[in-house]
């Protein structure tokens, strides 16, 4: 259904003075099927909001493609991307700032279809009621504001929002991060269902790999704006290949007081985007980093024997000799 090739993305910055370019996203490609929901995870900074965003044109992409059913979305007109807000749709990290304070509810959830329909009085507001009843809120909340509302009822409405012209793609950008978490468990039950019910497609983009296991059934791993690991849910979290992956994974605290760390954790400081490290972004501090190999050429993708796209020449058909011993 989605797919990016190298999709590149840079901000023009200033640098000691002098201009310069900030690679937020660096040749991304991922591939999202029809009903799939793919998780995009990595630490902040990573360019994971940054893929998201540039999806659906709210950043301009710098270099690569887009492809939404194999038709090219990089770059359209307005017109055609009025078309591709009605097949896609975001939901915000944040709904206390996603809505208005100044609007109702029933204001904010009708714009869209203000916007792209015909529908208008009675029938508008009953097809907003009707929204609202999908995200498990009551009519009763079509003229109420923002503030009259909890932190899950807010994300509710975005939802119910992001849904209103029948989209086949949701971006949904932390979507849970900024709430309590008995709600963020509530929600999260929420986006699963609709999912099936509304035959949705989703990129979800999130830093918490618990949330990441739950709702999605394959995820994508980024560092430094790169895509270092991709393959199904249950294998990568069972199986993780690249070393950045594992150590994040092991960095998950551990539910029991007291129980040893399950590894060591990543070393150094992430490098600068605008002083990008040669070969393998990972190289500075990677423990399995090969002197004179991790450190020169960029690293492409290589296949696992279990379908797994791996960005590390430790499986480098040509390295084995090398990397058995590193793995």
């Amino acid at each position: 259904m989605l797919e990016t090739h190298d999709l590149t993305v840079g901000f023009p910055v200033r640098a000691d003075g002098k201009k310069a370019i900030l690679t937020a996203v660096n040749k991304v490609n991922i591939r999202i099927e029809k009903g799939d929901a793919l998780g995009l995870v990595g630490e902040s900074g990573s360019g994971k909001s940054t893929v998201g965003r540039t999806i659906l044109h709210l950043n301009r992409a710098t270099g690569g493609s887009v492809t939404l059913d194999g038709q090219d979305i990089t770059r359209l007109n307005a017109a055609d991307e009025k078309v591709l807000r009605r097949r896609a749709q975001m939901v915000f990290q944040d709904p206390h700032s996603a809505l208005n304070p100044r609007m109702t509810i029933m204001r904010s959830v009708a714009e869209p279809l203000i916007l792209h329909t015909k529908l208008r009085g009675a029938e508008l507001r009953e097809k907003v009621g009707s929204l609202l009843e999908i995200v498990g809120l009551q009519k009763q909340f079509l003229y109420r504001y923002p503030h009259e509302l909890s932190g899950g009822q807010k994300q509710r409405v975005c939802i119910a929002r992001a849904i209103a012209l029948n989209p086949e793609l949701l971006v949904l950008d932390e979507p849970t991060s900024a709430l309590d978490v008995s709600v963020q468990a509530q929600i999260l039950e929420f986006l699963k269902s609709i999912q099936k019910e509304l035959d949705l497609t989703y990129l979800f983009i999130s830093h918490n790999l618990a949330v990441i296991r739950y709702v999605c059934n394959r995820v994508a791993v980024m560092y430094l704006g790169q895509i270092v690991e991709q393959g199904e849910t249950e294998e990568v979290f069972s199986n993780p290949k690249h070393p950045y992956t594992k150590a994040l994974l092991e960095a998950v605290p551990l539910p029991e007081p007291g129980q040893p760390r399950r590894g060591k954790p990543i070393v150094g400081d992430i490098p600068s985007p605008l002083n990008l490290p040669k070969g393998c972004f990972f190289n500075t501090r990677c423990e399995k980093a090969i002197a004179g190999v991790c450190d020169q050429k960029p690293v492409p993708n290589f296949t696992t024997e279990d379908g797994r796209r791996v960005r590390c020449v430790l499986y480098d058909p040509e390295m084995q000799p090398q990397a058995a011993t590193a793995l």
